[in-house]
């Protein structure tokens, strides 16, 4: 009898694999998007210093759309996208925790580029 996959241990493997690959400095941070069925949240990490520099999340009281979808990803993505400028951070390397780049990840990652940061 064939099991049926897990979907979600499938992406924390992916996940995994990617981060043994990739780090953030304190130059070029990480740019980490997790999703839920409900919110979504972004960081900027320092992983040689082990801090996150800049976070923002659909939870924040300045962000209008309180939902995980392609219109919050866009006001997720260009208002971490205006805290990490303030913070002199322009470089970024994008971590985009194993799910696959179309929809909301996309939709985060392109309004964070419109947002001046460079990935």
């Amino acid at each position: 009898m064939i099991s049926k996959t897990d979907r979600k241990m499938e992406r924390v493997r992916r996940h995994k694999r990617v981060r043994t690959k990739i780090s953030g400095t304190a130059e070029r941070p990480r740019l980490c998007i997790y999703r839920s069925n409900t919110n979504l949240y972004a960081q900027l990490i320092d992983d040689v210093a082990g801090n996150t520099l800049v976070s923002a999340s659909t939870l924040d009281k300045s962000v209008k759309t309180k939902h995980s979808n392609c219109e919050a990803a866009k006001e997720i993505g260009a208002l971490i996208a205006k805290r990490a400028i303030e913070k002199n951070v322009k470089t970024v390397v994008f971590d985009r925790s194993g799910y696959i780049y179309h929809g909301v990840v996309k939709a985060f990652a392109e309004a964070a580029r419109e947002g001046g940061l460079e990935f």
